[in-house]
Parts: C-alpha cells; sequence; structure tokens
C-alpha cells in the first residue's frame, strides 16, 4: 500500500515546513475541533495549535511552539499517530487549554483519544495546477495532500466526558512556509455525508491567483479547476458568509453557500518582524442543492490593525 503521510527530506529554507492538520465536527454535541503540528527544523521549532468550539460559544485552546528535537509527531501534549497508511490516524492530546472567553483564561485540564479514518481516496493538489501555478505557491507549503473521513473516541473536559461522532478533514503539508506571504488565502472544507464532500482553496499571492480542491461524488474526488468565491465580511473584516460556483475538471459546476456558526482568529506574524497575518478559522454550514453539510472555512489575510484578535497565546 502506498504510503504518502511520510516525514519528506528537509529542503534548505530557513521556513522549510511539513504540517499535519486535522478537524472535526460533531453536530450531536455540537463541538468543533481543529489542530496542527508542524516541524520547522531549519528554525529549530515545532508548532502546534490545538483549538475547541464549544456549544456556548467558548473556544477552549492553545497555540504555540515547542524546540525541535526529533520528527515524530507530538509537540506541547498533543500526538498524531498513523496507524494504517492513508486510512488511520489515532489523535491523543493530555494537558491544559485555556478558557479564552472565560476571566483570566483559565487552564482546563483537557484529554481526547480519536480515531480519524479517511473516507476518500487522499488528494494532491498537483491534480488541479499548471507547472506556472505551482510556482506562484512556492513559498506557502506547495505541495498539499487532502482527505475527508469519520471521527470517534472520548473527549474529556474538565472532568466531562463527551463521546465524539463527527466528520472532518486532514491535510499534509510540506514545503516552503512564510504565513504572510501570501495576500490571502481561502481554504474551504466541508463533509456533507460519508459519501460527499468537497475542499477548496484559493491562494492570493502578488503575482496571482491559484485555485484547487476537489469535489467527492459517486465515490470519486473530481479536481477543482475554478472557484469563483464572493464572501461577506462583517464589520471587523472577519468572513460571516460566502457563496461560490466549482468548476470541476469534467466540466460542471456546482453552486454552494455557506453562513460562519463559530468563529476563532489566530495570529501569524512573520519571524524576522515583516508583519502579521491573521487567521480566521470558523465553522461553516453549508448547502448545496438538497444537501447540508458542516466543515472548517479558514481565511488567511494579510495583517488589518483593526480586527480584535481574539485567539493567540495567552
Amino acid at each position: 500500500m502506498a504510503d504518502t503521510d511520510v516525514i519528506h527530506r528537509f529542503g534548505r529554507d530557513l521556513d522549510w515546513n511539513e504540517s499535519f492538520y486535522f478537524s472535526f465536527y460533531d453536530k450531536e454535541n455540537d463541538i468543533c475541533a481543529f489542530m496542527r503540528i508542524g516541524l520547522k527544523p531549519n528554525r529549530l521549532q515545532k508548532n502546534m495549535f490545538c483549538f475547541l468550539m464549544m456549544p456556548d460559544g467558548n473556544i477552549i485552546g492553545i497555540k504555540r511552539d515547542v524546540p525541535f528535537k526529533d520528527t515524530e509527531l507530538n509537540a506541547g501534549g498533543l500526538v498524531f499517530q498513523k496507524i494504517v497508511p492513508e486510512k488511520r490516524w489515532t489523535l491523543m492530546f493530555n494537558g491544559g487549554l485555556y478558557s479564552l472567553f472565560e476571566e483570566g483564561r483559565p487552564l482546563k485540564r483537557v484529554s481526547f483519544m480519536l480515531d480519524w479514518e479517511g473516507l476518500n481516496d487522499v488528494f494532491n493538489y498537483r491534480d488541479c495546477v499548471s507547472p506556472e501555478k505551482e510556482l506562484i505557491s512556492k513559498k506557502v507549503a506547495s505541495e498539499h495532500l487532502e482527505q475527508f473521513g469519520r471521527v470517534k473516541g472520548l473527549l474529556e473536559i474538565g472532568g466531562k466526558q463527551y463521546e465524539i461522532n463527527g466528520l472532518g478533514e486532514r491535510d499534509h503539508s510540506w514545503g516552503v512556509r512564510d504565513w504572510t506571504a501570501p495576500r490571502m488565502w481561502i481554504w474551504l472544507t466541508c463533509q456533507f455525508s460519508e459519501d460527499c464532500a468537497l475542499n477548496v482553496t484559493k491562494l492570493v499571492v502578488d503575482q496571482g491567483v491559484v485555485d484547487a480542491g476537489f469535489i467527492h461524488l459517486d465515490g470519486r474526488n473530481i479536481p477543482i479547476m475554478e472557484a469563483k468565491i464572493d464572501t461577506v465580511y462583517g464589520d471587523a473584516g472577519a468572513p460571516e458568509s460566502f457563496e461560490m460556483v466549482l468548476n470541476d475538471k469534467e466540466g460542471s459546476n456546482h453552486h454552494v453557500t455557506a453562513n460562519i456558526v463559530k468563529k476563532a482568529i489566530m495570529e501569524f506574524p512573520n519571524p524576522e518582524g515583516h508583519g502579521i497575518s491573521l487567521m480566521h478559522e470558523t465553522l461553516a454550514e453549508y448547502r448545496m442543492g438538497d444537501k447540508v453539510g458542516y466543515g472548517i472555512a479558514e481565511y488567511l489575510i494579510r495583517e488589518r490593525p483593526d480586527i480584535m484578535r481574539i485567539v493567540g497565546n495567552p
């Protein structure tokens, strides 16, 4: 069996990065989670974040850097363990996460052990882009693999247990990662069911625009060649809703609308002090025809000083 989920040979660029990201939404418990471990060996860092968006509107989480000592996918109490190549992972955490909307941001004791199982073949963004477009994206982790799946397991927060049963997305990327290189990117995922999902990215850099992604229908990943996205932003600059038309490789168009239902913001400063990008990590409710689904809608936007920053290192 092929295995694309390996740690690749390090590049020489200071910001060479390899990252693994997972998200899920459990509708019954109304809990959305997103988490990431990134390896930056040339900066002697591992980056991690882990956030839970709760039913009461609170956000519990942390974003931090830890020293790079090995290539194991563990950082700050967060562990990703590959079980079956391109199919199954175990996601684990045991430690403290900050309760960001409580006074004083107290630490909550959190643990989870979750089984993540892929529901489609791993999709490579290279199936959507030309060599010229690949060159444009070289500063933003040019290699990207995507997969959607189901998530089951046990989550415990402050002694309260939740049986998790949801759908989500995982992303594996490697290459140079400068969070402040793009003017913006939009990364959208939605799981309508275990049989239907979509993944869309729109990268905007000084040299141009790159669209990529897939729609999963009838057991197949169909590449997205163009994504026309119209976003409504709130007063603070955060996305509130959007609609899009996706043009796939087989010539079909798919009309999708979405409303943001949960939101968080993370800061990603340039290591050399050349500005900040703000990442709006949100949960959206999507509609496509008679289908309704949920997933992450991520907007990374270069610094807007008037935006309130609500998530970061306490």
